[in-house]
């Protein structure tokens, strides 16, 4: 049964601020999990609220969603802007401000959005078609087809999963991957070698959880106590989310590092390296320029 909402949980217009402020301290630019960190600790988030899922997927809280939101508004307003590979930057005009009306930003974009919106219905009454479906109660960060991923990934096979498992580790350039779990080696599901700069190389352990929930720290605990004198290196990889415990316990000083990829992330290296996807183009055509040309 699903937990009833917190209601100590910040909505994405009290998260406009404080996300600009945490690519502030961050540098001007910083990943979704870096201004995540940045903002539990500046908001001062107790776990419960940080670990809190979100209604319409496994691998995210509802605060990261939350954030989704505050990064569409900001970028949308053009106070920020996004690589392909997640990185988030203000543009330099933004970079001296030190602080932004997060009102007036809400109430432009949502003006701007709301014209679209007018268009596309009057566009559509002339043209006597059906109006296309309203893509604007989900963040830009939510795509239809990454929900549609994440429940292929949980449903798999469990060694279909650990076998995708190794064919990425291969991609991000790990040699002599196996898969081990068959033959019963504890906690771990595979090993494999990564070599850094053709100089250093590290032997890895790691484990695979289709889960469809939050991963604890116990779990990370269980993982580390499995692994051999041998191995340097340890990955937790988990179509669901990690706690903000199990984070912490990771990094636990004087314990064994152990290198978490959560649901996002995953999705986020299958298609950096096109496995079982393809990417399909497409154009918004901006009507205003060619009206004012």
């Amino acid at each position: 049964m699903r937990k009833k909402f917190d209601e100590r949980i910040p909505r994405y217009t009290d998260l406009i601020l404080p996300t600009f402020q945490a690519l502030k301290e961050l540098g001007g630019s910083g990943k979704n999990d870096e201004i995540l960190a940045c903002i539990i600790k500046n908001l001062n988030l107790p776990d419960e609220v940080v670990d809190f899922p979100h209604k319409g997927s496994a691998s995210l809280s509802e605060v990261s969603y939350q954030l989704m939101w505050a990064r569409t508004y900001l970028k949308k307003y053009g106070v920020i802007e996004n690589s392909s590979r997640a990185v988030w930057s203000i543009l330099p005009e933004y970079m001296q401000e030190e602080t932004l009306d997060a009102k007036r930003i809400v109430q432009t974009v949502v003006q701007s959005r709301a014209k679209q919106r007018q268009n596309k219905i009057e566009e559509s009454a002339a043209s006597a078609d059906e109006p296309e479906s309203d893509e604007a109660d989900v963040p830009d960060e939510v795509k239809p087809w990454r929900q549609r991923l994440r429940e292929i990934l949980q449903t798999m096979d469990p060694y279909g999963f650990e076998r995708l498992t190794q064919r990425i580790l291969r991609e991000c350039g790990f040699t002599q991957v196996e898969v081990t779990k068959k033959s019963g080696d504890g906690g771990i599901d595979g090993i494999g070698k990564l070599r850094i700069n053709g100089l250093f190389s590290f032997n890895v352990a790691f484990q695979c959880k289709r889960y469809s929930g939050v991963v604890g720290a116990g779990d990370v605990r269980d993982f580390r106590g499995s692994l051999h004198n041998n191995i340097e290196k340890g990955l937790l990889i988990t179509t669901g989310a990690f706690s903000k415990a199990a984070k912490l316990e990771a990094v636990d000083p004087g314990k064994r590092l152990i290198d978490l990829m959560d649901g996002e992330e995953l999705i986020d290296k299958i298609v950096e390296y096109n496995i079982g996807v393809h990417e399909v183009r497409d154009y918004e055509i901006d009507e205003e320029f060619f009206k004012k040309i």
